[in-house]
């Protein structure tokens, strides 16, 4: 486009009242900060010590005494506009700068971050439909490695003999915060106890695991990564799980440093987790009795030591009170609002965490830990799922099976862990059931299996109970329902269909599962399904009417190792890793 011949046209307009706010209008037009020369032409300097038209009437002339006067006052407001107009120009580079090295320092953190998929199987669950008032409850899976394929956890953890074995998930907890966001829960499943695996298929695709049931839990993490853990996990509980986060032996030890170390306490001895004749190994620990701030290898040391806390188990309550601690160090440290504070826990954590692919950025991981923020300690409960010895090898472990399926029962059903809060907000709100996306075939076309899956180790199966659920089931236009001669055990009772099946093989278990009041939570995808399954589990072995089982909040079995996030608890220890502080 050409240059316009109407004076001022195409230009920025002027700043109303620029000059009595203190600017310089020449910042608006075509002043110095777009290009025009500092130095003012010679008929302009001219005018500019040229008496005024107010001078001229009172007789002051641009030469006189009262001219001289006048001129310095122009040159000197002219100086004050000048300085203020390179302040501008200087705050605005400035401004422009600091955003660009924001956005710079953003790229950077976001690239600190590693991520990976969020599966690394198909478990069949689906997420929980909303509440009454569109919430979700979140659930996010802890994973602790022992990977030493750093040299950093080599030094920290030992074991360079072992630089190329795969890792072991040797920590693994599942995080569950309320879809109202007014309490957590927390459960362990101790690293050596044998659980069914799924099918997994390796991060980068290139390795197949077939399916397992007689392999530990901390296997998974070398069979496809924390998305096989997450996988097993959601087979296991019935529960969605939204995220995975890993840390590793280096990444432990930098978070207790950034946050200046976490409260833990032993008593009444101290302890030293050191080798023995009968236990060679041990953590290497070293506590005088009372409670510490650990940090450093320290805190990595706490978080490994078994031998001196008793168990497994003991040594997975250890881990709670440790994250309790460091959340409640955190809330103390004002770690949401304290711009510094936030900062370097930023620069920290992005380094220190992997996580699943969908929270793989700064904002992922600060809108997750806004999640969290505001539970109040006294509604943070953390708990074992209470195992037994596994008849093959007394070095491992089996869940007891009651005790598993009723707190995986309160995680699915969104029930708190704890008494703490309002009776109004102790039962879940209504859920909106989910709108299939297909319409469910005509139940007199569809072939359903009944299966008889109420035994259990604690008794045998209800007898006759597929023959009696698939009269039901005919009794509601199911007509080609057929008992099953084979049996089966499982906890709670689930309609399968082929997961090839998709939509449409859904809506028809939906249906299925309807028709005999079953919950939307009871319907699975089965990638070996051969057709629509019905498995009576044990939480349904009299009666014709399905009665989902009742759990009230903080109602946890026994056994679970409850720990509260404002408690003030010690661990014990036992001998001989008792210390007296001196020797």
């Amino acid at each position: 486009m050409g240059q316009s011949s109407v004076r001022g046209e195409g230009t920025r307009g002027r700043v109303p009242r620029a000059r009595e706010l203190g600017w310089d209008d020449d910042l608006h037009g075509a002043g110095e900060a777009t290009g025009a020369k500092a130095d003012a032409p010679e008929e302009e300097a001219e005018a500019a010590s040229a008496p005024t038209r107010a001078e001229r009437r009172r007789g002051g002339g641009g030469t006189g005494a009262s001219g001289r006067a006048a001129a310095r006052r122009r040159a000197k407001k002219t100086g004050k506009r000048k300085v203020l107009r390179w302040t501008a120009i200087t705050l605005s580079l400035l401004i422009l700068g600091t955003a660009g090295a924001g956005y710079l320092y953003y790229e950077h953190l976001n690239g600190n971050i590693r991520g990976g998929s969020r599966t690394g199987g198909d478990s069949g669950v689906k997420k929980a439909a909303p509440n009454a008032l569109g919430d979700t409850p979140l659930n996010i899976l802890l994973i602790g490695s022992d990977s030493r394929a750093d040299s950093k956890n080599v030094a920290l953890g030992g074991g360079k003999n072992l630089r190329e074995s795969k890792p072991l998930a040797d920590v693994q907890m599942l995080l569950h915060v309320s879809a109202d966001r007014k309490n957590a829960s927390v459960v362990s499943i101790p690293r050596d106890t044998v659980v069914p695996i799924p099918k997994c298929v390796s991060e980068d695709g290139s390795e197949t695991f077939p399916a397992t049931t007689n392999r530990p839990i901390n296997e998974t993490l070398g069979r496809g990564g924390p998305g096989c853990t997450l996988t097993t996990w959601e087979s296991l509980t019935g529960v969605y799980i939204d995220h995975w986060i890993v840390v590793d032996f280096a990444g432990v030890v930098a978070m207790a440093d950034e946050v200046g170390g976490v409260p833990v306490c032993v008593k009444p001895t101290g302890v030293s987790d050191h080798p023995t004749r009968a236990q060679p190994g041990g953590s290497g620990l070293k506590l005088p009795v009372g409670t510490h701030e650990v940090k450093g290898k320290q805190a990595l040391q706490w978080l490994r030591t078994r031998h001196a806390f008793g168990s497994d188990q003991n040594r997975a309550k250890a881990q709670h009170m440790y994250m309790n601690g460091m959340i409640e160090k955190l809330q103390k440290q004002n770690a949401w609002t304290d711009t510094g504070r936030l900062m370097g826990l930023a620069e920290t954590a992005t380094k220190a965490l992997q996580v699943s692919d969908e929270i793989r950025s700064v904002k992922g991981l600060f809108d997750l830990s806004m999640q969290i923020k505001d539970v109040k300690l006294d509604r943070l409960t953390t708990a074992n799922i209470p195992t037994a010895e596994w008849p093959q090898d007394r070095n491992k472990n089996i869940l007891v099976k009651s005790s598993a399926e009723k707190m995986f029962a309160m995680l699915r059903d969104d029930i708190a862990f704890d008494k703490n809060g309002n009776p109004a907000d102790a039962k879940p709100k209504p859920t909106a059931s989910a709108k299939p996306k297909a319409t469910a075939e005509a139940p007199g076309s569809l072939g359903v299996t009944v299966v008889n899956g109420t035994g259990s180790d604690a008794e045998p199966a209800a007898e006759g109970r597929a023959r009696a659920i698939t009269e039901i089931l005919q009794g509601k236009g199911f007509t080609q329902a057929a008992a099953s001669k084979e049996g089966a055990s499982r906890a709670d009772t689930v309609v399968t269909y082929p997961k090839a099946d998709g939509d449409q093989g859904r809506a028809n278990a939906q249906s299925v599962a309807k028709a005999l009041g079953l919950p939307d939570s009871a319907v699975r995808a089965d990638a070996k399904a051969q057709g629509l399954t019905l498995v009576v589990g044990a939480d349904w072995r009299e009666g014709t009417v399905y009665k989902k089982p009742a759990a009230e909040a903080g109602d946890i079995p026994d056994g679970a190792e409850v720990l509260r996030g404002n408690d003030k608890g010690c661990m014990y220890i036992y001998p001989p890793y008792q210390w007296d502080g001196k020797s």
